[in-house]
């Protein structure tokens, strides 16, 4: 929809390791606020996305990686800190054979600094249909979102901050 010219699908069970409320069926999603890294952090996710994006980069012979990931409202990811996309991108120039030859990689991190809301704005202005994507952390089997998990709540404080409706369809409405 968006003009990539490829798209690669490559299928991960991280339920086998667990460690999380998204990665084991034991742990509820909390519905409520919490503090510290909440147990909804899955562990080394970000790491294992951007490792298997480093990869088909280098395939590609492409010198630049682009991540979503948000410091702002972050809910205390560790793995959404400048400092962590710093670190990956000082990891990938180091152990690829492009970054041994000299052709630097970048990883990019455009929202890292941006607040929901700030989010929100740059996306409808740039054509993004919201109704078109969900954030929840357990949404039905037809997109549909619980509107009670900490990302619902901060998707739905960020379309309130902007002052625009909220296209998200949740099952709780």
């Amino acid at each position: 929809m968006l003009g990539a010219l490829e798209h690669k699908t490559v299928k991960l069970d991280l339920t086998l390791f667990g460690g999380s409320a998204l990665t084991d069926a034991s742990i509820a999603v909390p519905e409520e606020a919490s503090n510290g890294i909440p147990v909804t952090y899955v562990p080394a996710r970000n790491t294992i996305m951007l490792s298997l994006a480093l990869a088909w980069a280098e395939v590609l012979d492409s010198k630049d990686i682009f991540i979503g990931v948000n410091a702002v409202d972050y809910s205390g990811y560790p793995d959404c800190r400048p400092e962590y996309v710093r670190a990956f991108e000082a990891m990938a120039n180091l152990a690829t054979k492009a970054g041994v030859e000299g052709k630097r990689l970048a990883l990019h991190a455009p929202l890292i600094h941006l607040s929901k809301s700030e989010i929100v704005k740059l996306g409808t202005g740039l054509g993004v249909d919201y109704s078109l994507t969900v954030s929840c952390y357990q949404a039905d089997s037809e997109g549909r979102a619980c509107g009670r998990c900490d990302s619902c709540r901060l998707r739905r404080e960020g379309f309130l901050s902007a002052g625009l409706p909220d296209p998200t369809r949740y099952f709780q409405d």
